[in-house]
């Protein structure tokens, strides 16, 4: 077969994925939109088909499979979502906004394990970090200084470790956990409660388009959604959703960052608490959290301890889906020695690896998932290499390539040093 063959072969495809994108986001617009379908029933619809194209050519079934109503089915059927589905994908389409759908391999794995998820959300920047091991940190808009500086430490050691920072980009607390995760190699991803033609509050312009180029924002609103207050209790549940646990910084008894943490409750996620002056009122929400069973944390390790199950099963999920990777046989990598003398070098990566530990015990290349072994492979370990390198050796997104460092460092593996540099352990 000829390159021009292959090339037409592989365009035909594409051309066939990509049109069976869009009939699911055309789907799910009109699940989305028709009366008497909420999130709970959107779940069940979605569970029970191969994809939502197929559920909506069998609303005729859904009774049947008690799905839905009677009266749904046929609303559905004489089309009666079809003129606010299209005004959506109207103003998407005018906009060139990107979506990702419940039936693509990039929709959020932990969102659909949430009563209530969405079909679909809208996004600017890195996708994959919706399927980092992340945390959600929130707290209230009218804080202390006391609870800015705490939010900001507990924040940026949780990115060092290369968990995502999960908040949604209110002043106050919700500012800090960004900054905080823009700050480490976890970065920060923001769920709104408007539309993504909207920057709210404006004061966070500067962060917005930190996170559009370095992490992520994404929102289930369409264009042109205002910021009423009805929709920041509903964006809540994505931003626990998206998250292992929920770390509330600094909430007074009737904070909306309550609301979070209940929904995580509700979700089976764990909440996390921290402690403030007895005194001081917006730390009562915090301390009535503690009474009712959330933990008191006050250092980002307690968090990963806490999680080292749930960390583990996640980064799991990271290291084994289909990644595109790009390693040559001999890659060439740019690195930092000890002394701090730059050099070039190319490091052979070889199939039969094995890699000695510390403690004197050898892991098989075998015993890694292929993404772990590729970044294993060109890390030294007398030799610093910076995180930018290995995403440009290996291929790997920024949000993937995290979440793989984080399972190496677990499995004692990987050493990370100051200024985002990683070495291997071992001789």
């Amino acid at each position: 077969m000829s390159n021009r063959q292959t090339a037409d072969g592989q365009g035909a495809e594409s051309a066939v994925a990509q049109q069976a994108l869009h009939d699911e986001y055309r789907a799910a617009l009109a699940l989305r939109h028709t009366p008497g379908l909420g999130p709970r029933t959107w779940k069940r619809i979605a569970e029970a088909f191969p994809t939502l194209t197929d559920a909506a050519r069998s609303a005729g079934t859904w009774p049947g499979l008690r799905l839905t109503r009677s009266t749904v089915s046929a609303s559905f059927l004489s089309k009666a979502w079809l003129k606010a589905a299209e005004q959506e994908y109207g103003l998407v389409r005018e906009r060139g906004l990107r979506y990702v759908t419940w039936s693509d391999p990039q929709f959020p794995r932990l969102l659909k394990t949430i009563p209530d998820p969405p079909l679909y959300l809208y996004y600017l920047g890195d996708v994959a970090l919706m399927n980092t091991p992340s945390l959600a940190l929130v707290g209230s808009r009218q804080c202390s200084e006391y609870g800015l500086k705490a939010a900001r430490a507990m924040g940026e050691e949780l990115s060092r470790a290369g968990i995502t920072i999960v908040s949604g980009l209110a002043m106050g607390i919700d500012r800090q956990a960004h900054l905080a995760g823009l700050s480490a190699i976890g970065s920060s991803v923001a769920v709104l409660g408007t539309g993504l033609d909207r920057i709210y509050p404006e004061a966070n312009a500067d962060i917005w388009e930190e996170l559009r180029t370095r992490g992520l924002i994404v929102t289930e609103f369409p264009p042109l959604t205002i910021p009423e207050p009805q929709n920041f209790p509903v964006r809540n549940r994505i931003i626990s959703g998206l998250s292992l646990g929920v770390l509330v910084a600094e909430a007074a008894e009737k904070s909306g960052s309550l609301i979070t943490a209940k929904l995580a409750l509700d979700q089976g996620r764990e909440v996390f608490a921290l402690p403030g002056p007895v005194t001081q009122a917006t730390y009562g929400g915090c301390h009535a959290l503690i009474r009712q069973g959330a933990q008191l944390v006050t250092s980002a390790v307690e968090i990963i301890a806490t999680l080292d199950h749930e960390l583990r099963s996640a980064l799991s999920s990271v290291v084994n889906r289909d990644a595109q990777l790009d390693v040559k046989d001999h890659a060439p990598i740019i690195m930092q020695s000890d002394g701090g003398r730059h050099e070039e070098t190319r490091i052979p990566i070889s199939l039969n690896a094995n890699v000695q530990l510390e403690n004197g015990r050898h892991i098989q290349i075998d015993d890694l998932a292929p993404e772990e072994n590729a970044v294993l492979l060109v890390l030294a370990a007398d030799v610093r290499t910076h995180i930018d390198v290995l995403g440009r050796t290996t291929g790997l997104a920024s949000g993937t390539l995290s979440g793989i460092l984080l399972a190496l460092e677990l499995k004692g593996l990987v050493r990370q040093w100051p200024g985002m540099y990683y070495s291997r352990k071992g001789s």
